[in-house]
Parts: C-alpha cells; sequence; structure tokens
C-alpha cells in the first residue's frame, strides 16, 4: 500500500515521532521517503537526528515533497499551517489531519476545493506500538488511499476505518482520551497497594500488569467485561467488597461523565 510513497510530517510532536518510528520498525517506509518540518529547530533536529529522515523548517516544502502529508500539529496552529500550504495541497496529495476536534468541513475551508481529505483520531499508546486510531475518508478518497492510511497507522497499533465522522468526537472522548482515564486508574491503583503496605515499585508494577492483563484477556477471550469480571467476582468474597466500594463511590458514572465531557470539549474545539 505504502510502496514508493513520500510521507510528509507536519509537526515533529510526539505522535509524529511515533508514527516515524513505527513506520521505520515495520519496514513500510524508507527513512528517505519520510520528511518533517517544525518551527522548533530544537526538536526537529531530535527527530532528524533520531531517525534519519529529512527536516525542514518550512511546512511548504514538506508538503511539496509528499505524497501523504500529516498534519500534526495542535489544533490551534491547523489554520496557519493550511494557509502556508494551500497551494502545495491539490487532487495528487492526500491530508491527513490527526488533529482532535477538527471537522474535515473545517479542514477543507481553509484549502483549495480539489483538497483531498482524512481525519484520524490516534492515540498515546501508538508511542509503544499499541495503539489504536480510528480513520474516517471523506468522500472523495479512493478505497486504496484509504488502505494506504490504514497501512501507516497500522504501524503504531490497530486501525479501523469509520465512515460517519459525526461519531469522531466520541472516538476523541473515549480513545483519544481515554489513556489519561486508565493511567489515573493505574495510579490509584498503585496508591492503594502503598496505602495497604505494599512497596510503591511492588504495588506500581503489580497495578499496571492488572490492567494490561485484564485488558488482553477481554480481547483474545472475546467475552463481555461484566462476564470476566463476574468468573473473578466470588460470593461473599474479597472482589464483591471492592466492587461494592467502588459503586458506591460512583466508580463507573465517573468514566462514563469523564468520556462525555471529553467528548463534548471536542465538539466545542471543532466549532472554534
Amino acid at each position: 500500500m505504502l510502496h514508493g510513497k513520500r510521507i510528509g510530517f507536519l509537526g515533529s510532536g510526539n505522535m509524529a515521532e511515533a508514527i516515524i518510528n513505527g513506520l521505520i520498525k515495520s519496514g513500510r517506509v524508507k527513512k528517505t521517503e519520510i520528511s518533517v518540518s517544525d518551527k522548533s529547530i530544537e526538536r526537529l533536529n531530535v527527530v532528524v537526528e533520531g531517525y534519519g529522515v529529512e527536516g525542514f523548517s518550512k511546512n511548504f516544502e514538506v508538503a511539496r515533497r509528499s505524497d501523504i502529508i500529516i498534519l500534526a500539529v495542535k489544533p490551534n496552529m491547523i489554520g496557519p499551517v493550511l494557509e502556508e500550504i494551500r497551494d502545495e495541497i491539490g487532487p495528487d496529495k492526500l491530508l491527513v489531519s490527526i488533529a482532535a476536534g477538527i471537522t474535515i468541513q473545517k479542514l477543507a475551508s481553509c484549502l483549495n476545493k480539489d483538497a483531498r481529505i482524512v481525519r484520524v483520531m490516534p492515540n498515546t499508546p501508538a508511542l509503544v506500538l499499541a495503539g489504536v486510531s480510528v480513520i474516517c475518508p471523506e468522500l472523495s478518497v479512493s478505497e486504496e488511499e484509504t488502505g494506504s492510511v490504514v497501512a501507516i497507522f497500522e504501524a503504531v497499533g490497530k486501525a479501523l476505518i469509520l465512515a460517519d465522522e459525526s461519531l469522531m468526537d466520541g472516538v476523541t472522548g473515549l480513545s483519544g482520551s481515554g489513556p489519561a482515564f486508565v493511567y489515573t486508574f493505574i495510579e490509584a491503583l498503585s496508591d492503594a497497594g502503598v496505602k495497604v503496605g505494599l512497596p510503591r515499585d511492588t504495588a506500581t508494577l503489580l497495578a499496571t500488569q492488572t490492567v494490561y492483563g485484564a485488558a488482553k484477556t477481554v480481547e483474545e477471550e472475546k467475552r463481555h467485561p461484566a462476564e470476566l469480571r463476574d468468573m473473578v467476582t466470588s460470593p461473599g468474597g474479597t472482589t464483591i467488597a471492592g466492587m461494592g466500594q467502588l459503586e458506591e463511590k460512583g466508580f463507573r458514572a465517573a468514566v462514563i461523565a469523564a468520556v462525555e465531557a471529553a467528548t463534548k470539549r471536542s465538539k466545542e474545539l471543532g466549532c472554534k
């Protein structure tokens, strides 16, 4: 899917670096086929020297020499960056945006009419090649081109296609923000372990592996999480005692409210 494709990154932050790392490690793209730009020369040099890719201080230089351009800047920088590269984005190029909350329509309004756009929501576990990315192409993007985008993001984890862009805010709220919620849960589990007498390093290891193992069980067993939970919950046992406290303190409701709040914020970003 990516044979001979030149991939350009506008922005060299953590997510851009994660994707570059995944592409090179997987062998899907050669180093010489990747270019990156960033206004921070210091940050740009870290990526260029670390991965052996081409680096440029101007975004239009990357856009000009790339077939697929990945827009990896903060949402508040989208307008100025698209203004700079507008004349470089024609029907022979594909613009892939990973900016949270920014709709295809909003991106298109900053570009020429023949621009072709794909919106993607990756998440931070991509840093360890264990992310999940949701890909939403606009109608003019071909199946083959969508496949190329899938191939890029499969280099850093799982990737799936979502045709209905209206659901992307929910994706952002769940899988985009979700890692932060899970990190907080792991931290709380570790703190709880320390509170009941465990050494910090032991508590953190147990918390981390417990969450990892539980997630892997859900993935591999293909069973509802509630069913798996019931397998651990013996009548009158330790787990049901703990579950009672989670319910009493509103754990489930808090998680749902957090995803709803993140989804709402994603929608607000798209309206700015």
